[in-house]
């Protein structure tokens, strides 16, 4: 099992309903994949399996989600029934998770998994890719601060679109006014320093 503290960063900052859910995928994942590798893509954590991507899960305010990169291709394969309800396949496969009883059980997952694995072995492309998600607008509040330090700004400005992105996410996810001034705060000075919003966790 091979883990990336950035997934568990990730976990350990969604919502609390949302947790059990994603721990749950990322156990199951590996007891069915050992080999799988942990990183994140799109901001997502993601499993890879030889070099390619196995699965993605994430998690949002009300639901969580999980995705197969070969999409239908697995969970079509004699497993119509797990399919999502509604059709639709802008949240993976499984619909809106928000609760481990939304997905399949423990031994069906697993052999979609397995599944995948197969697609993957078999050098089968994936159907479909990964849209990047749309840019988060700078706030005022985040912008102003930004301004009055120098260094904090031009360090803002030459992160990646990544990193960028964990540092506006962290502001506008703030539901009071006085979290927001903090992580304002926070984060121009981690900024200052040249670090990005999870820099404890970097290797």
């Amino acid at each position: 099992m091979q883990r990336d503290d950035r997934v568990t960063a990730y976990i350990e900052r969604a919502a609390p309903f949302a947790q059990p859910i994603l721990r749950h995928l990322r156990e199951l994942v590996h007891a069915a994949c050992p080999q799988a590798q942990e990183t994140l893509k799109w901001g997502a954590p993601s499993f890879v399996y030889n070099k390619q991507i196995l699965c993605m899960m994430a998690a949002f305010k009300g639901h969580a989600a999980l995705s197969f990169w070969h999409g239908d291709m697995v969970t079509q394969a004699g497993r119509e029934s797990q399919r999502n309800k509604t059709g639709s396949e802008t949240m993976g496969q499984f619909g809106r998770l928000t609760g481990i009883a939304d997905l399949p059980d423990a031994a069906a997952l697993t052999a979609l998994v397995h599944d995948a694995m197969a697609l993957v072995d078999a050098g089968v492309p994936a159907t479909r890719k990964a849209a990047p998600r749309a840019p988060i607008p700078m706030p005022d509040d985040f912008g102003a601060a930004l301004a009055a330090a120098p260094a904090a700004q031009a360090q803002f400005h030459a992160f990646p679109p990544g990193k960028q992105r964990d540092y506006l996410e962290w502001v506008t996810e703030a539901k009071r006014a006085e979290t927001r001034a903090a992580r304002i705060a926070q984060s121009v000075a981690w900024l200052a320093e040249g670090k990005a919003r999870h820099w404890k966790y970097e290797r």
